[in-house]
């Protein structure tokens, strides 16, 4: 099983708990900034971490979900500069660019990376950012066809050969990327959970991310896309966001869980239902408190306990179709004691 992580470029994360707590990330600057920015990459790059997720997220509350963030093609670029092996996923909001520019600069990543760089196209639920950026809003499904255009673009403009393209949203002429990429194939990963999702990647992506849960509900929408994917002709792999909390017994581990599950507070789990009404499959209504404890429902996979019930748990989810763990880094134990085991997996 491969492994990806967030890259430390929001100013705060979630506070679901209405502890307070805050980073402050915003308010550093030079040298200072710089360390923040880097060690903890430098750290999943000496863990072994084989991709590296730069986030969009141009504005954020810093409570119901993450803070704002440093801007993810520049901070792509700088990491790009600052690290030798993990792979660099940026994710890419169509609306707020064009095809055709970001398959230049992803080309150029790509020479300078030696094919360390693919792309996220994330279609987007924040809508208030939309609207921030002055970017179009239009409805959820129509957000899919811009989507599907815009990764019409980016593979035809990485063949290395001239494109003409005229479609609803998009369109090019004579289009030449020069120097063209040095990989003879871009890697696209997208996230989503709806139908409208389902079918953009069944039709179009090589990886899907999925939100945190547990494995039935993830065998079930593996099962289902594959099935889209297999009438297209294609075939798509899966990438699952989990949190880990590894203790030295289940009892603890999960004894830590619920003191945080009673720590949440409803207003801001309400709230934050409210802020991502935008997106469709993700983020449901659902009676598994897990999923209250962070903004991408990490908790609900359920990687809690000993390391051996942690393994055993990304065992069967391996064997569900997931072939990519994404997940965040800190818990010591399930570092020394689960992530060696992974590769194996």
């Amino acid at each position: 099983m491969l492994t990806c992580t967030w890259a430390p470029t929001a100013t705060a994360g979630p506070d679901l708990t209405g502890s307070g707590r805050r980073g402050r990330l915003g308010e550093r600057k030079g040298a200072d900034l710089v360390g923040r920015l880097e060690d903890p990459v430098l750290r999943a790059e000496a863990l072994g971490i084989d991709h590296l997720l730069v986030a969009q997220r141009w504005w954020g509350t810093g409570r119901e979900i993450e803070g704002s963030s440093y801007d993810c093609m520049a901070m792509t670029a700088w990491y790009a500069a600052r690290t030798e092996r993990i792979g660099l996923i940026t994710a890419i909001h169509p609306g707020f660019f064009l095809p055709a520019a970001v398959a230049k600069w992803g080309a150029t990543l790509d020479r300078l990376t030696e094919g360390r760089w693919s792309i996220n196209v994330t279609t987007g639920w924040h809508l208030d950012e939309f609207a921030m950026f002055g970017v179009d809003q239009p409805g959820h499904d129509r957000r899919y066809d811009r989507s599907t255009e815009f990764i019409e673009v980016l593979r035809l403009a990485w063949t290395g050969r001239p494109v003409d393209f005229e479609g609803e949203f998009y369109r090019v002429e004579n289009l030449r990327i020069d120097p063209p990429p040095l990989s003879h194939a871009l890697t696209v990963f997208q996230g989503g959970q709806s139908d409208a999702a389902r079918d953009m990647a069944a039709g179009h992506g090589d990886w899907m991310f999925l939100n945190g849960g547990p494995v039935s509900k993830i065998s079930a929408i593996i099962d289902d896309v594959r099935a889209r994917a297999e009438r297209a002709g294609r075939t798509v792999r899966f990438a699952l966001y989990g949190i880990p909390l590894c203790r030295a017994t289940d009892a603890e581990a999960w004894a830590e869980v619920d003191r945080m599950v009673a720590a949440v507070d409803p207003s801001i789990v309400e709230a934050r239902r409210r802020r991502v009404a935008g997106a469709e499959g993700m983020w449901e209504r659902s009676d598994d408190a897990l999923t209250m404890l962070d903004s991408n429902e990490g908790y609900a996979t359920r990687l809690i306990g000993s390391p051996e019930t942690i393994v055993g748990q990304l065992t069967l989810l391996r064997e569900a179709g997931v072939e990519l763990l994404h997940t965040t880094l800190g818990d010591e134990l399930f570092e020394a004691e689960v992530l060696p085991a992974l590769p194996g997996l």
